[in-house]
């Protein structure tokens, strides 16, 4: 049965679903509402998801990334701003992986609704080398945040994801999955990887490295990242996140001539990007 949640209720409930064991966070619009959601949530006090407003960005990354070091699956949720004061941790986390499934959840704020500037999360994703998603409506939020936790065990690295105000604090309908389970406590084969003195860091970095590839794969093959062909080759437009949902309420995909690349997941699906560049005169970005 559809349920009618803001962008961060979705987020909140997609992580419930795919069997979160605990939230961290500080209150930061517009992302307090996916952690209040959990605290409210009769489903979350069943299960006994552990829910914990932190001192600070940094103290909450430190304790979902303590979370999923013991094999459980955390989240941790901060607007643009305060991932500044989770930085060293989000960035050494990468290095260090994870053990148990890891969602970073940033809520950027173009135009400074209730923020002091801009920033693009996505630059940090980037910087850290790690997989990134945005979700462009809803449903897609409970969707990401569903998956992000099997893709984050997968290649053993945490994934962003980066939502903006629209998103956030807006609501449609949404379809939720079958609940999985949570997660059993496992301790990491290796715990040294979490000790970062270089000669260990050197070769988790390796590793890093090493799935860069795959992140890339994992884009160009996403079910998020989509490829609308047209008749009309003189425009292309690329739209991301939340800019694809505004390209769609103007021009709907039976009303668009144009061909149009959908970009969901990070790193940038570059095949397609080239695809849409070659058949086209020009580009338009959203």
């Amino acid at each position: 049965m559809q349920k009618l949640l803001l962008g961060d209720e979705a987020i909140a409930q997609g992580a419930i679903d795919a069997g979160l064991s605990g939230v961290y966070a500080y209150p930061g619009t517009p992302s307090t509402e996916i952690t209040e959601y959990i605290q409210a949530s009769k489903t979350a006090k069943e299960r006994k998801i552990h829910s914990d407003w932190a001192a600070n960005e940094k103290t909450a990354m430190e304790a979902a990334l303590g979370m999923a070091y013991a094999g459980k699956r955390s989240m941790t949720c901060m607007k643009h701003v305060g991932l500044n004061v989770a930085a060293d941790n989000f960035m050494n986390a990468a290095i260090t992986g994870v053990n148990g499934g890891m969602v970073v959840v940033v809520a950027d704020d173009p135009s400074m609704h209730s923020s002091q500037n801009e920033q693009d999360s996505r630059y940090y994703g980037k910087f850290a080398l790690i997989p990134i998603l945005e979700p462009s409506n809803q449903q897609e939020a409970y969707d990401m945040t569903y998956g992000a936790f099997e893709l984050s065990e997968k290649y053993k690295v945490p994934v962003m994801i980066r939502i903006t105000t629209r998103i956030a604090h807006s609501r449609a309908g949404v379809l939720p999955k079958e609940m999985k389970a949570q997660n059993e406590q496992s301790l990491p084969s290796n715990p040294r990887q979490f000790v970062l003195l270089p000669s260990i860091a050197r070769k988790q970095y390796k590793g890093l490295l090493s799935n860069q590839a795959h992140f890339v794969n994992e884009s160009e093959n996403s079910p998020f990242n989509k490829y609308f062909d047209g008749e009309d080759k003189s425009l292309g437009i690329i739209a991301c996140g939340l800019g694809y949902n505004y390209l769609r309420e103007i021009l709907s995909e039976e009303d668009c001539k144009y061909p149009v690349l959908k970009v969901a997941q990070y790193p940038l699906p570059e095949k397609q990007v080239k695809k849409l560049a070659e058949e086209t005169d020009k580009l338009l970005i959203i």
